[in-house]
């Protein structure tokens, strides 16, 4: 994809902003939001960058503008502020919402860069969601807590060599985005931190994630593109590359659940899963479910994970409910067609996978390549039509492979 001349210059656009010459205290308590937002509205005026650098700088949300460089150096940490009353409440992503630490609204060529460390703070957040029932989901009666870095509506962005963590919720979150770039990142947060994903493309298009160490509390990265029960409409996420990634602890590379918009031409190449809850995820129920197609998930090791390959149209639930049979299709009933899983190892699986579509909505046009996956249970398709090529199971206990009368397997 075509980037702006922006991204292509020196390491500092000129004029550089630093954030020291407006007041700012590197110094771990004071609280610096006005000064670094006041370097921001200079910078972006000018088309420079603002810059951070020898310690570590508290601050409240701030909102980037177009044309600007934020680098956080090496050495350097921009810490959200531990006073939740510093995050106005705002709707979110059409939800009721706090104000994020980072954010941009309809704003262009903007680069986050520097080494350095983007720290949200979340450990108060995170005691606080524990306590609350329905704390982990957007919408109705819920204030969802502050996210790390939301970009809004906005085009041309790029994040390299810098490491997120901690975030309240949501980590990097391009929302209504084209164009987007994340390379050589790191996205962190303890294993149990609700909520913490690392990278949520919302009805995003022409995205780039490449060289990302994700190991957080829940997705490593999760495609979205429309919430529970959404009237619409709502705008797929389309055109995502996901190339030579590791995923340590989180809950996979999913697509969904969220995906009330669909999902089109997704591929994964190079991803390397270890100790994460579930690997590969393409997961909705009949309440946020839409088109999800074209997706390639290739070249892909696995190790000590929960479940290696997940396709489910009953998220949160893996299996239907006993009994369960067709209903009306609606617009927000998911339609899975059109994946590929090629050239696929998965070892110390406590489950290989499985395939389960809804009796109205079966799961379509799988193609299983040179996949060969070793764990507990074994591998599950009921609703579904799969081709495979060389694939292999070896399970503990159980059948290898169970399909299910709804469904149909083609072995090549």
């Amino acid at each position: 994809m075509a980037l702006p001349i922006l991204m292509t210059g020196a390491a500092y656009a000129a004029p550089v902003c630093n954030v020291t010459q407006y007041g700012a205290k590197a110094d771990g308590t004071t609280k610096n939001t006005a000064a670094i937002q006041k370097a921001i509205d200079d910078c972006s005026a000018k088309k420079g960058t603002v810059v951070l650098s020898g310690g570590t700088f508290v601050s409240g949300p701030l909102v980037l503008k177009s044309d600007i460089t934020f680098r956080v150096e090496k050495g350097a940490t921009l810490l959200g502020s531990a006073d939740h009353e510093d995050y106005p409440k705002i709707e979110v992503l059409r939800a009721a919402g706090r104000q994020s630490l980072i954010s941009s609204d309809h704003a262009e060529n903007i680069i986050i860069t520097g080494g350095g460390i983007i720290d949200g703070n979340g450990e108060s957040w995170w005691k606080e969601a524990r306590a609350t029932k329905n704390a982990g989901f957007v919408g109705g009666d819920t204030i969802f807590r502050p996210r790390l870095a939301v970009f809004n509506y906005s085009k041309h962005i790029k994040m390299e060599d810098i490491t997120f963590q901690n975030s309240p919720s949501w980590q990097v979150v391009p929302y209504y985005c084209d164009d987007v770039i994340i390379r050589n990142v790191r996205i962190l947060a303890p294993e149990h931190s609700p909520n913490s994903d690392a990278v949520d493309p919302f009805s995003t298009s022409n995205m780039i994630i490449d060289h990302l160490y994700a190991d957080v509390g829940d997705d490593n990265i999760a495609i979205k593109s429309g919430l529970v029960n959404s009237p619409g409409p709502d705008a797929p996420s389309k055109n995502i590359t996901i190339t030579d990634c590791t995923f340590m602890h989180g809950h996979g590379l999913s697509i969904g659940s969220e995906i009330a918009g669909g999902a089109q031409n997704i591929r994964a190449e190079r991803i390397h899963f270890d100790g994460t809850d579930q690997a590969l995820r393409i997961k909705a129920n009949r309440d946020r479910g839409a088109d999800v197609s074209n997706i390639v998930f290739k070249d892909i090791d696995i190790k000590n994970v929960g479940m290696a390959i997940l396709i489910s149209e009953y998220y949160p639930k893996v299996l239907p409910p006993e009994g369960d049979s067709a209903q009306p299709v609606t617009r927000l009933t998911p339609l899975f067609h059109d994946i590929t899983i090629e050239n696929v190892t998965a070892t110390n699986a406590k489950t290989t996978g499985v395939i389960i579509g809804l009796p109205e909505s079966p799961v379509k046009n799988v193609v299983l390549k040179n996949v060969h996956l070793e764990g507990g249970a074994g591998f599950r398709i009921s609703d579904a039509t799969v081709t495979a090529e060389n694939f292999t199971v070896k399970a503990e206990k159980g059948e290898a492979v169970t399909v299910l009368p709804s469904a149909k397997l083609t072995k090549k």
